[in-house]
């Protein structure tokens, strides 16, 4: 398939989601169901894109894209918090809460993983089920070209005894006709033998 450019649009729409992950809220599990419904949309977002690269860009290529990307945006996101710690409230612990940052931009690029390996799944499956109906399409036109295989042979056995037994009896017949050409034949000769007997017999009484 062919990659266009405008393919990697898709890409770069993750990168966007995931990097923007950086200004939401850390808890996810509070009491604000505002704050999670933002998360669980932002994770389908994330799951959409990654379905999608794969349609586009494939299982092995979106893949090193997809791992390309969240690279990217865990660099990115480590320096601009470090740039702006004050304003992401971090405070004096900053390995450990980049750490955490990063920790949260991976899951979100492994939910676009999930993406890629569910539409990979279906996509599978469905080569599989074609690949089935092919087999079992094949199957069906072998056992149809074996009855016809077998009716055709059935067919030329009959063909070709039919043509024995008529020779056998066109062979027959004209052994019968040889026979009594040569069974006549022999009587005219046996007459012929006779009447030169006869000639010869009656020139001798007439020379006495």
């Amino acid at each position: 398939m062919e990659k266009k450019p405008i393919y990697y649009l898709v890409p770069v729409l993750l990168g966007t989601l995931i990097l923007l992950s950086n200004f939401l809220s850390t808890d996810l599990f509070q009491i604000d169901v505002h704050n999670f419904s933002v998360w669980f949309v932002l994770s389908l977002f994330v799951f959409v894109c990654g379905w999608l690269i794969n349609k586009l860009l494939g299982w092995k290529h979106g893949g090193k894209v997809v791992f390309a990307v969240i690279v990217a945006v865990v660099i990115i996101s480590i320096i601009m918090i470090s740039m702006f710690s004050d304003y992401f409230g971090i405070g004096q612990v900053l390995t450990e809460n980049l750490l955490l940052y990063s920790l949260r931009l991976i899951m979100l690029g492994a939910i676009g993983f999930f993406g890629m390996t569910l539409s990979e799944l279906l996509i599978l499956q469905r080569e599989i089920g074609t690949l089935n109906q092919k087999n079992i399409n094949s199957e069906a036109c072998e056992k149809e070209f074996e009855k016809k295989a077998a009716f055709l042979l059935s067919e030329a056995q009959l063909n070709a005894e039919k043509i024995v037994f008529k020779a056998q009896k066109n062979a027959q017949f004209y052994e019968d006709k040889l026979n009594s050409l040569g069974t006549r034949l022999k009587e005219l000769i046996q007459m012929e033998k006779e009447l030169i007997r006869q000639y010869e017999e009656e020139d001798k009484e007439i020379s006495n």
